[in-house]
């Protein structure tokens, strides 16, 4: 078996199925060793010897009633499989059919049928674990994965968490070990992978089954499965202080943010500013804004929605007229330039010691918005596999899955009105069961200028106790 695994190795090598160097992840992050399992598929003979080694990793195979690719590389492996032992395939649709069946899974199976699922790399296994979730709600047995190659990043530990016992042909650093005794690789490029790997360890991931459970969980639960330090303040003071609400400070005075911050600080965990719409912005502003931060527990935020190229982000972060980098906890970010935007905001973060977070706007509450489709799987991703600096997301659905990452919803206030602008407003209860970990309200509050305070309790007690609701109840 060990001369079959590394002939096979050498022969993946070569038709550049592994290759070793500096390449880009789907969203974007750098990485010294890529898989392109895709290529087999031209290679029909490798595919076999590949497929037939895969399926040796069954212990007994007469238990095994379905089999499942994930799509959409493991697809080939999977039908080889099938046609080969005669065992029938299930095929999991990448969306339901929107008309007919609506079908998630197609092919023929009984409740209670024992499915195993093939998979030609894993990093993380939320591919798996999705196809998991789909399999499940139709009662399917599912508690196996055969897998081409493991990068050794957490997937298999996210798996097992899951209940989802894995077995892999290769381990990346035995398939490199193989590759340097072929003298494919050099041993320095080993080091290299191998340095890479153990910092960058994929976060603990969910399934769309469980993915009830993040709003089930508690903030003070949910502040112990994140190493997020941020993360962890927020969640622990919106738990002692019992509120989930973000106050927009859309105000264009600074006399006027401060009086608005005073009298609602007590009761929210985070005010948030645009700060390019203040008419009077001075040092002395931020300062006494800190202060009031300080003294009643909230965190700032700056509504600035960085969109541009990395270089530009950088400079707008950290330098200018606002010296945001400098004050504000949490900032909002596009992703629509892709993950090297975060990598540039890290490293404007040099000599700040205080943690600091970004939320990644994947949906906008204004009708007519273009944050749907691809762009949104996009900025999920890049949620879910970014650095630490992500806290969470802007988007108005529930969308996550992983509890230490955070959903913030705008657009929230009692009486659901529009604005005349496109804005669309749903409600504090609503939000909530949408998904929403912290809810942001602005003109609910600030146009109750005559009595700020009873406005801020109104949202802060509907909020908190929709989300008690949530977590005791679903």
């Amino acid at each position: 078996m060990d001369a079959l695994l590394k002939k096979l190795a050498v022969e993946l090598y070569d038709i550049q199925a592994v290759k070793f160097g500096d390449f880009k992840t789907k969203i974007g992050l750098r990485t010294p060793v890529y898989f392109d399992l895709r290529v087999i598929i031209s290679y029909p003979k490798l595919m076999s010897t590949l497929t037939k080694t895969l399926w040796g990793l069954s212990e007994d195979s007469t238990k095994v009633s379905r089999i499942c690719g994930v799509p959409y590389t493991a697809l080939p492996f999977a039908t080889l499989i099938s046609v080969e032992k005669e065992i029938p395939m299930l095929m999991k649709r990448q969306e339901a059919k929107t008309h007919g069946t609506k079908k998630l899974i197609e092919g023929v199976f009984s409740p209670g049928d024992n499915c195993v699922i093939i998979e030609d790399v894993i990093t993380s296994g939320s591919s798996i674990l999705e196809t998991v979730d789909a399999l499940k709600k139709e009662n399917l047995n599912v508690t196996e994965a055969y897998v081409v190659i493991d990068r050794e990043q957490g997937g298999k530990k996210n798996l097992e968490n899951h209940g989802i016992k894995v077995k892999s042909l290769y381990m990346v650093t035995q398939l490199m070990d193989y590759l340097v005794e072929a003298g494919k690789i050099t041993p320095e490029i080993v080091t290299d992978v191998k340095n890479y790997l153990a910092k960058n360890r994929a976060p603990s991931v969910s399934i769309q089954g469980i993915r009830d459970d993040r709003l089930k969980l508690p903030y003070a639960k949910r502040a112990k499965l994140t190493t997020n330090s941020l993360t962890v303040k927020l969640l622990e003071l919106m738990e002692s202080k019992q509120t989930n609400l973000c106050l927009a400070a859309d105000l264009k005075k600074t006399d006027e943010i401060l009086k608005l911050a005073n009298i609602a600080g007590p009761h929210i965990a985070v005010l948030k500013i645009h700060v390019d719409i203040i008419e009077d912005f001075n040092d002395s502003f931020v300062q006494q804004l800190q202060k009031l931060a300080r003294q009643h527990r909230f965190l700032l935020m700056e509504d600035r929605k960085f969109g541009d190229i990395g270089n530009t982000v950088s400079l707008q972060y950290r330098y200018g007229l606002y010296k945001i980098a400098e004050w504000a906890d949490l900032i909002t970010v596009h992703p629509v330039s892709g993950a090297s935007v975060i990598n540039a905001l890290k490293k404007s973060l040099e000599n700040i010691t205080e943690p600091r977070g970004i939320f990644l706007v994947a949906e906008m509450s204004c009708e007519g918005a273009l944050t749907t489709g691809d762009y949104l799987k996009s900025a999920v991703s890049m949620a879910e596999e970014a650095s630490d600096l992500v806290i969470g997301l802007v988007c108005q659905s529930n969308l996550l899955t992983q509890p230490g990452l955070l959903q913030l919803t705008p657009g929230v206030k009692i009486s659901k009105n529009g604005d005349g602008l496109g804005q669309r407003y749903n409600n504090p209860r609503s939000v909530i069961n949408a998904g929403a970990d912290l809810a942001v309200v602005g003109r609910g509050i600030i146009d109750a200028s005559h009595d700020y305070l009873k406005a801020t309790l109104e949202y802060k007690k509907e909020l908190w106790s929709a989300y008690e609701e949530r977590i005791n109840t679903l």
